[in-house]
């Protein structure tokens, strides 16, 4: 994989992250960093950032999902040296209908089987699961938030899986290419945003 990806501005905010959040710090102090960085990064589904070319952009929009999180998760990581893989899991956005609105469970419920992107850390032939997907704001609506890791453990998984894991080589990144989604899926997105924004900016 190589650094040439998103914007020009983005590709420079990537490269002062990086250093902000390594500096002077052991290897796995730095990943871990690099990790609760990301993982506060507001959670939204912004269909431009869920690709290879534009995941980056998510340091300008400071918003996005899975996907554009832990390809710029991938992208540091490998920046320390490390070795990883991408984990594709395809899951149902109504597993997760008790904790939405009423508008929101009807919308979940029209929703198609979407796919859920992770990293794997290879760790001495061992693969880590790092999930960075949700931010510790949506912790207070019951969303799977994983509020430490100790940079060599597995962390959660923030679906619940309704078929096999699917891992791509970064070389492969390529071939995760997003879908076009739906009117529904337009939808679904545009309400799950601002519900989620309610829930993060809202304290009561």
């Amino acid at each position: 994989m190589t650094g040439d990806i998103g914007t020009s501005r983005s590709r420079l905010i990537a490269e002062q992250k990086l250093r902000q959040w390594t500096e002077g710090k052991s290897l796995v102090d730095a990943r871990i960093s690099i990790f609760y960085a990301i993982r506060d990064i507001p959670y939204a589904v912004v269909p431009e950032l869920n690709n290879y070319r534009n995941y980056m952009d998510i340091l300008v929009f400071n918003r996005g999902s899975c996907t554009p999180k832990h390809l710029l998760l991938g992208y540091m990581f490998q920046r320390l040296g490390l070795d990883i893989f991408y984990a594709v899991y395809p899951f149902k956005w109504s597993d997760f209908a008790a904790l939405y609105e009423p508008e929101l469970q009807q919308l979940a419920a029209a929703m198609p089987i979407c796919h859920h992107l992770v990293c794997k850390l290879d760790l001495d032939s061992r693969l880590v699961l790092v999930d960075a997907t949700i931010d510790t704001s949506l912790g207070k609506l019951g969303l799977p938030v994983n509020l430490t890791w100790d940079g060599c453990s597995d962390t959660s998984l923030a679906v619940i899986p309704c078929g096999e894991e699917m891992l791509y080589h970064p070389s492969e990144a390529e071939l995760m290419v997003p879908r076009v989604l739906s009117e529904t899926e337009h939808k679904f997105f545009v309400k799950l945003n601002r519900f989620l924004d309610q829930v993060r900016y809202n304290s009561h």
